[in-house]
């Protein structure tokens, strides 16, 4: 077995391991991960904890992507030298930007807006211009998602190993009337930390952990407790996080979408308006992993056009903030 790290700022082998567990079912309880990897239940027990209690790793509920995505909106906002950070964080401190990144060269920053008509004019035409820092906004409105965050994964388990911590179909359980209050709470308390257990959200929220437990399943079966693993990817041996805005014919648009949303090294595809109408999102060990990618993985499915935005720090994703190792 591994050695066990005592440094939060650095994974090894099986804490990688147990990032991929976590990224196929978020509420994997720590015996059917043990079981799947082959290690103690102890050990993982004490490896989750030390990595959710330094924050390196925390685990989120994932909007319902097809629900919320179509008609967000990406933003790429040019601000001026020295500005960046400030902007970064303001935007990050707004609930319905759950998607934050500073690009590399220190003058653009990107971001998902999910938001009503006035709260995305409010950003758009109030806050944002108002600021003094904000040199330029562009604005692609999401048409198609091909997929999310939540689809990707580490690549470090076995395809048994897989198998075994995939979640199966849930049969289709009675939707409760919307708005049901219950339900709303126990979203509410799994947003921020989406592995908590029956026994304490029952406490939570003031029900029976029986209760709990049969809601907990309903809303599983209706696709409500999708799980988003928020860690730096620079920890998995991704070194690379790059943005690509891809021009394609409309014939080819979503071929090419489906393609990019089934490649192991994207973890976001969504056609879209604007300048370009095709954007993935990828992550790649190193500079000459992405070069790759560009002309082996792109070049076949006849992009006319490409720009390449590299992510040098990631600031929020699914709504939860990223905690960077120190260098």
């Amino acid at each position: 077995m591994a050695a066990e790290t005592a440094d939060p700022d650095t994974l090894d082998l099986l804490d990688r391991r147990l990032v991929c567990a976590l990224q196929l079912d978020g509420r994997a309880e720590p015996g059917r991960i043990a079981t799947a990897l082959g290690v103690s239940v102890r050990t993982v027990t004490r490896r989750l904890v030390r990595l959710r209690e330094t924050g390196v790793v925390k685990v989120v509920l994932q909007p319902r992507a097809v629900d919320d995505a179509v008609g967000a909106l990406l933003l790429r906002v040019r601000v001026l030298q020295g500005r960046v950070a400030a902007v970064a964080d303001a935007l990050a401190a707004r609930s319905d930007v759950p998607f934050v990144d500073v690009m590399l060269g220190g003058q653009e920053v990107g971001a998902v807006l999910v938001s009503d008509q006035a709260g995305r004019d409010g950003l758009l035409y109030r806050r944002l211009p108002v600021t003094g820092a904000v040199i330029e906004t562009t604005v692609y409105a999401v048409l198609h998602l091909f997929a999310d965050a939540a689809q990707w994964h580490g690549g470090l388990l076995t395809p048994e190993e897989t198998a075994a911590l995939t979640p199966p179909p849930v049969p289709p359980a009675p939707v409760a009337p919307k708005g049901d209050p219950l339900d709303r709470a126990l979203l509410a308390a799994l947003a921020d930390d989406a592995r908590g257990s029956a026994a304490a959200l029952a406490t939570a929220v003031g029900a029976p952990e029986s209760t709990v437990r049969r809601r907990l399943h309903r809303l599983a079966a209706g696709g409500q407790l999708r799980t988003h693993v928020t860690v730096d990817p620079r920890l998995l041996g991704m070194a690379v996080d790059a943005n690509l805005y891809l021009s394609l014919p409309p014939e080819r648009l979503a071929a090419a979408g489906r393609a990019l949303a089934a490649h192991p090294q994207v973890h976001g595809v969504a056609a879209t308006s604007g300048p370009h109408n095709l954007m993935a999102a990828v992550f790649c060990p190193d500079h000459a992993a992405l070069y790759r990618f560009t002309t082996e993985v792109l070049g076949p499915l006849g992009v006319d056009r490409m720009e390449t935005v590299i992510v040098a720090r990631a600031v929020k994703r699914a709504g939860a903030r990223v905690v960077l190792p120190r260098r």
